[in-house]
């Protein structure tokens, strides 16, 4: 009888365990890293890219950067994930997002504007323009 009471407390420390897998970024002040997705089954590879950088911001702007100069070089690697201080970035076409895991959420950081720059997405405003609401009278 005694070992059903310990059932709960296994049961929910799995779950927990569950809960934190996934890729995790390193943790080093200051530092941005380039991350290549290893193939499946391998761990990825966390390149130096900046240091000193003091915000994560700081870091993306870095990426957006690097991606920009590899894709006038004739690159044509359009993504790019990145890390800083225990989390990760990822930069598409959409913007800007960061995540705690390489597999789990994410949640947008930066959107791109109509000619590609990256803003805070509540700064974006998109031109309205007034259409009638019934057909002119003739």
């Amino acid at each position: 009888m005694r070992a059903l009471t310990f059932l709960p407390a296994v049961a929910a420390l799995g779950l927990l365990a569950a809960c934190s897998s996934g890729t995790r970024a390193p943790f080093e002040q200051g530092t941005c890293y380039v991350v290549q997705p290893g193939a499946e089954g391998e761990e990825p590879a966390f390149n130096v890219l900046a240091t000193d950088q003091p915000q994560i911001e700081f870091c993306a702007a870095r990426l957006e950067e690097m991606r920009l100069r590899f894709l006038s070089l004739g690159g044509n690697r359009r993504e790019v994930i990145g890390a800083y201080q225990g989390q990760f970035i990822f930069i598409d076409r959409a913007g800007v997002s960061f995540g705690k895991t390489l597999e789990g959420s994410r949640f947008m950081a930066l959107a791109r504007t109509g000619d590609g720059r990256l803003a805070i997405p509540g700064a974006i405003q998109r031109e309205v323009e007034a259409t009638p609401s019934a057909a002119p009278a003739q």
